[in-house]
């Protein structure tokens, strides 16, 4: 079978992330509330201060671009970019409602960006460079858009079995149909899960400060029926995959789905863990 074309590859995500962008705009405070660790992390990790201009790399609904617009004030500011133009629309709503005047959004490619050179005092990207056709092409785009002596900042799944919040349900849907093992270089959640793989390319784009963590965390649910309907709503991999699976099989999919979160209770919450690569690095003065 021949591989899909990187434009073909980027195409099909464009369509992926558009479907489910209702989702993530009916989950927004949940997850905001959720996962506001990774934000304030990449926000930090990138030396984020009063004044800078931003650049955050697959911002979706508005992560965590909203908060370094925030964090740079009105005499800064932060554009956003992403493939998914329902995904931005939500992201507009959310910055008009929280009367930002310093944050823009626009549609495009992060293998292939539209500034000039040396236009950006920092660059952030949380869970979007896995899900790249061409990764050292946009470590390289990263590079050209940064100034001298700044920061990027990036957050990356880690290892499958280090998060059961994203493993659990590919699991039960390899109970009822095979799977092709994972291409380990191919686009999708677990791409740079592998310690130093990110980091790598970083330092083979002349990045250097470069510093790695596996940072742990989880996500907290009322209980497996929340966790089975966020999933089914925002996550455009794991619905690609539910899709093969026959109405009897979903039910019962499901139910399992829904008996293995419970495990995870601790006290009155279910608890995911979650497992993120952090990586940041600064680009020669």
């Amino acid at each position: 079978m021949t591989s899909p074309l990187p434009q073909q590859i980027i195409e099909s995500q464009r369509q992926d992330w558009n479907r489910v962008a209702g989702g993530w705009e009916k989950w927004d405070r949940f997850f905001d509330e959720q996962m506001a660790f990774l934000n304030h992390r990449l926000v930090a990790d990138a030396r984020l201060r009063s004044g800078m201009r931003v650049l955050d790399l697959g911002s979706g609904t508005g992560y965590p671009a909203l908060l370094a617009a925030q964090t740079v004030g009105s005499a800064g500011s932060v554009v956003g970019i992403d493939l998914a133009e329902q995904m931005l629309e939500a992201a507009r709503r959310k910055t008009a409602a929280l009367g930002l005047s310093n944050m823009t959004f626009r549609t495009g490619d992060v293998t292939n960006l539209p500034f000039e050179a040396a236009s950006f005092d920092a660059v952030t990207t949380r869970f979007c460079l896995m899900f790249l056709p061409e990764i050292p092409k946009a470590v390289a785009e990263i590079a050209r858009v940064l100034k001298p002596n700044t920061w990027v900042s990036a957050a990356v799944w880690s290892a499958p079995e280090k998060n059961p919040y994203l493993k659990i349900p590919i699991d039960v849907i390899r109970q009822f149909i095979e799977l092709p093992p994972p291409d380990p270089t191919a686009p999708g959640i677990f791409r740079l899960a592998k310690p130093g793989e990110l980091a790598g390319m970083l330092q083979q784009t002349g990045f250097f400060d470069i510093t790695e963590q596996e940072f742990h965390g989880d996500v907290r649910f009322t209980a497996g029926d929340e966790y089975f309907s966020s999933l089914m709503d925002i996550a455009a991999p794991i619905q690609n995959l539910w899709a093969k699976l026959v109405p009897v099989q979903q039910t019962e999919a499901r139910q399992r789905i829904i008996d293995t979160a419970e495990q995870y209770k601790k006290g009155a919450s279910i608890a995911l863990p979650i497992a993120v690569r952090m990586v940041a690095a600064r680009k020669p003065g």
